[in-house]
């Protein structure tokens, strides 16, 4: 949709053109005029989980009076690529699909994974208009899902495991909010997209299949943080810091649900009970669980995490989404264990 690409293109250069003119005015070392403060620079996504406690309560901030924090807002996975392949973030949230894809040529980021932010359940839903009773009924119709999301992903696993040939439907690459406008004109069938704006479907619309459903099926999907190679070298403390805010802020979803719902409403402008709500769609998981090996790993032994990159890697491959599949070992060398495992003890 030509529209949709030139406001998804302004909004992304509007984003680049203010963590550029940041660095522009840092020094080489991200020291804004000299002041021997660091700048850091973090893409987040209206995802209800426990990366809006750590911007919403300054988590970051508190741990880290002599840096410049900086949150930018960002509508996808794929727009997160952009920007790292810019220059202008240094850590970011992005979905397991958009991270394999930036993992594998010809984008090849050099970044790598240092947090799995949540694992996708019912937040991530197929959602149809009423007379559309399955993912069968969906040949011939109009669905809408951001490109190269875990959303996308999900929708093309979906799609195949229910014998739909992609070709088949008109897959329309929407973003989350612009799903919704299209949706309530009239102009789509169906959308996978996740929550907030999962509920606003849904409230007439009826869920096909649910991300944690595909789970089930061997086609898991994760919001995963990542980080620059060239941050992490340069700025260590800067990314055990952030990994501890993150843990900081699951402990507090786990324990004081009710407190950290009020940060996640205030941020995605929710209700404290919808908040919870939708918080409660998502699996959190601690620094420590996320060492285990069917996650992350440790130092010598990468966890499943990696296997489960190349399984996307290969589906995407299949879908012609990427050039070729890197194997296991390079997904492994991109899960940042080493520096998991500094902040988890």
């Amino acid at each position: 949709m030509p529209r949709n690409v030139s406001r998804r293109a302004l909004l992304l250069a509007a984003a680049v053109a203010l963590t550029a003119s940041t660095t522009a005015a840092c020094g080489a070392d991200g020291d804004p005029a000299g002041s021997g403060r660091t700048t850091v620079r973090i893409a987040y996504q209206a995802i209800p989980n426990a990366d809006l406690i750590v911007k919403n309560q300054r988590l970051l901030e508190k741990a880290l009076p002599d840096a410049d924090v900086k949150w930018v807002k960002f509508e996808s996975g794929g727009d997160v690529n952009t920007a790292v392949i810019a220059g202008s973030v240094d850590l970011g949230l992005a979905g397991s699909s958009p991270v394999t894809k930036g993992l594998s040529a010809p984008l090849n980021i050099p970044y790598k994974v240092v947090w799995i932010h949540d694992l996708i359940g019912d937040n991530e839903a197929l959602v149809a208009k009423p007379g559309i009773g399955s993912v069968k009924d969906l040949a011939g119709k109009k669905v809408a899902t951001p490109f190269g999301s875990t959303a996308h992903y999900s929708l093309l696993a979906a799609l195949k495991s229910a014998g739909v040939d992609a070709g088949a439907v008109q897959v329309i690459d929407l973003q989350p909010q612009d799903s919704l406008a299209a949706w309530k004109r009239g102009d789509i069938d169906a959308a996978y997209v996740w929550t907030p704006t999962l509920s606003e479907l849904t409230k007439d619309g009826k869920v096909l299949v649910t991300s944690r459903q595909l789970a089930e099926q061997g086609k898991p999907t994760a919001d995963l943080g990542v980080v620059t190679n060239a941050f992490a070298e340069k700025h260590p403390e800067v990314v055990t810091a952030w990994i501890k805010a993150q843990d900081q802020a699951v402990g507090q979803a786990r324990t004081a649900p009710d407190q950290a719902a009020k940060s996640i409403g205030a941020e995605l402008g929710l209700r404290p009970d919808e908040a919870e709500r939708q918080l409660s769609e998502l699996v959190l998981l601690s620094a420590k669980e996320q060492t285990g090996p069917e996650y992350l790993g440790t130092p010598g032994a990468p966890g499943k995490l990696a296997a489960t990159l190349r399984d996307a890697a290969v589906f995407l491959k299949e879908q012609k989404k990427v050039d070729a599949v890197p194997d296991e070992a390079a997904f492994g060398r991109a899960l940042a264990v080493e520096e998991l495992g500094r902040a988890a003890h």
